[in-house]
């Protein structure tokens, strides 16, 4: 290994650890954005390191791909291919995308981080490709940037692909089509789950809640991995009073308690502090009600001491409940000494 690809190598890994390490901050509920622009900064240095190489970055990246294929690596990438923008780099980095055990996040990260001018030359040929991915491709790319394609955009919420309507709806939300509404209504009626959710979830946020609430609710007492997002869709549609009622509902079966906390946390209402102490000594609905914590109180993860991540130091409970598997969990007696230090509770 010459000098070069070895100072190279060292910056494609630095590159992939770090936006693998700023997606996972992301997705955390609620994601700690200062840590996540924390990292943008050293993420930025190492991807000038692989802009700098050129064409010379490229062997780099593959070889750190093949012996690691994680959503970092694809980033890296994908990343890359655009930035020398070569059409035959470009296309093999889709197919990496297509392959990737994690899904293409990686690819559409990157995509996301370059500028625009620089990736649409490529979302406006994949936006109306014969190939479903590619389709979906440039959708994501115009959600990112939040692009509007136009014309283009009714034929995809008709796309005969799952993934590209549904995320056709989402950039349709996301840049408030009003012209659209009655396409994204017809939605709710669609034969795969994964499509009437993001149109409910979109009606949502085109101000039409009341035709798309059942729907999420519905998804968030099934539970699964768009729970959380139905959950918040919902608290910001309905009417507080509304709202309140149903946090009672999950309250009350134990497969959805842990949503009804989450909940609480999202109304805005800090004076329900006292009482998520007391569900922080509960394990089965703790998490819920640390991630309310700091999403009402910010200024909690300032402090070190409120959350453990080794269940056991919470008590016996916690340990036999969480048994080997990792949780970030709060210390109820440490948040609660906490809140009386700057007078949120008595």
């Amino acid at each position: 290994m010459t000098v070069l690809e070895n100072i190279v190598g060292k910056h494609a890994e630095r590159s992939a650890a770090l936006w693998a390490q700023r997606h996972s901050l992301a997705l955390d509920d609620p994601p700690d954005l200062d840590a996540v622009s924390a990292i943008d900064g050293r993420l930025e240095i190492n991807l000038d390191g692989l802009r700098i190489a050129g064409r010379a970055a490229w062997p780099s990246v593959l070889v750190l791909h093949e012996q690691a294929p994680g959503k970092g690596e694809l980033f890296v990438v994908a990343w890359t291919a655009l930035e020398i923008e070569s059409a035959d780099h470009v296309a093999q980095a889709v197919e990496i995308g297509r392959a990737a055990v994690d899904g293409p996040g990686g690819l559409v990260g990157a995509l996301a981080w370059h500028e625009t001018r620089k990736i649409a030359p490529w979302v406006r040929a994949w936006i109306d490709a014969p190939d479903p991915f590619k389709r979906f491709l440039g959708v994501s790319a115009c959600t990112e940037h939040s692009v509007d394609p136009k014309q283009a955009l009714l034929p995809r919420l008709r796309d005969p692909d799952t993934s590209v309507r549904a995320a056709s709806l989402r950039l349709a939300a996301k840049l408030r089509r009003a012209d659209l509404t009655a396409e994204v209504r017809n939605a709710i009626a669609d034969g795969e789950p994964q499509v009437r959710f993001w149109a409910a979830w979109a009606l949502c946020e085109h101000g039409q809640g009341d035709l798309g609430i059942s729907e999420l609710r519905k998804a968030v007492e099934r539970g699964g991995p768009n729970a959380l997002v139905a959950l918040r869709a919902v608290v910001k549609a309905a009417p507080v009073r509304e709202v309140r009622s149903w946090i009672g509902t999950l309250l009350r079966l134990p497969r959805s308690a842990h949503f009804g906390v989450r909940a609480a946390g999202m109304l805005g209402d800090r004076t329900v502090l006292q009482w998520l102490i007391e569900q922080m000594k509960n394990p089965a609905v703790a998490e819920a009600a640390g991630a309310s914590l700091l999403e009402l109180f910010p200024e909690a993860r300032l402090e070190g001491t409120l959350f453990t991540n080794d269940p056991g130091v919470a008590g016996t409970r916690f340990e036999e409940y969480f048994a080997d598997r990792i949780a970030r969990v709060p210390l109820a007696d440490r948040v609660l000494e906490w809140g009386q230090r700057h007078g949120y509770v008595k």
